[in-house]
């Protein structure tokens, strides 16, 4: 086991994030409990939080060398290609954890599953100890990961493992040039959602979502045929029901516009459609300042998306590894 590194991803709990800011738990508290909250739910999140990284530790010092790393220095760390990353969740972590590795498997743990549901944090603490030397032998399912990427034509470039977003940092409408395909159109709108399949729960079913409860009750309000209704809902029913079976590993993406602005200049059509390999979507900034592309709901880690900057969203060449 001495040729592989294990490396323990961790996260600052609420509490910690408060300290940041307060300076001092006592502070933190007095804050916390001016405005009525319940301060000792922080501690007891913090406490469990703390115990489950200490306890994982513990397990993986017994397996092999552990290096313990936190959140922010994901990025910019250089994993071995022989290296078990664990994360100690939640889900979010691991989404982000996700993007900046290759092929190494990575294995969620749920540090409180009292608290958190976990969808991708399958294990417990205890469960390392069996885990990770199956995982050495080859001997655990992996799940394949499609991710997301974005090219700029300055050479930047961005994963995404749930969702990418393109837009305005603030509420302003994003302006914008779009192709996929022979299609093409100037839009004006609150943004575009790409999403993955492990994103199509998450953002993308809450884009869903919204569209079909708009669709369906201005179709009940204003159309006068019944058949029209009926035949409205079965076509949205229709559409989800597909998308309901967008899987993890699915060779294709969906881009989604959010309230699109139709203008003299500017329209409404190209607002939804499926990515492949050989049918990547091109954007052209038109926004002269605070334009942006951020995945994972990540805004500290974008890249700046303004006039003149195209960007190519397609698949990524790389795909995670979720150990199951």
């Amino acid at each position: 086991m001495s040729e592989h590194k294990l490396i323990l991803v961790k996260r600052r709990t609420r509490l910690e994030e408060l300290v940041v800011r307060y300076n001092t738990v006592q502070q933190a508290q007095f804050y916390i409990e001016r405005l009525g909250a319940d301060f000792s739910d922080y501690m007891e999140e913090d406490r469990r939080y703390r115990l489950s990284v200490q306890q994982a530790q513990q397990q993986l010092g017994q397996l092999g060398r552990v290096q313990t790393i936190d959140r922010e220095h994901v990025p910019n760390f250089i994993f071995g290609e022989q290296d078990i990353v664990v994360v100690v969740g939640q889900d979010g972590l691991v989404a982000n954890t996700l993007k900046y590795v290759t092929e190494q498997p990575l294995i969620g743990v749920n540090p409180d599953p009292m608290r958190w549901d976990g969808v991708l944090l399958p294990f417990t603490v205890e469960d390392l100890s069996f885990i990770v030397p199956d995982v050495i032998r080859k001997q655990r399912t992996l799940e394949e990961v499609t991710l997301a990427k974005v090219e700029l034509n300055d050479g930047q470039y961005l994963y995404g493992v749930n969702d990418l977003f393109i837009g305005r940092k603030t509420h302003v409408s994003a302006r914008y040039e779009v192709r996929l395909g022979t299609s093409a159109e100037q839009q004006s709108s609150s943004g575009i959602i790409v999403s993955t399949g492990m994103g199509s729960t998450g953002w993308f079913k809450s884009v869903l979502a919204g569209a079909t409860g708009i669709v369906g009750s201005a179709a009940w309000q204003n159309m006068n045929s019944e058949a029209k209704v009926a035949t409205a809902s079965a076509s949205i029913h229709g559409s989800r029901q597909e998308l309901n079976h967008f899987n993890w590993d699915a060779p294709y993406l969906y881009f989604s516009v959010r309230e699109p602005f139709p203008s003299r200049t500017t329209a409404a059509n190209l607002v939804f459609g499926q990515i492949h390999s050989k049918q990547p979507l091109h954007i052209v900034s038109q926004m002269p300042e605070d334009g942006v592309i951020f995945s994972d709901g990540v805004e500290q880690d974008f890249l700046e998306f303004n006039s003149g900057v195209e960007a190519i969203i397609g698949l990524a060449e790389k795909r995670g590894r979720l150990v199951v």
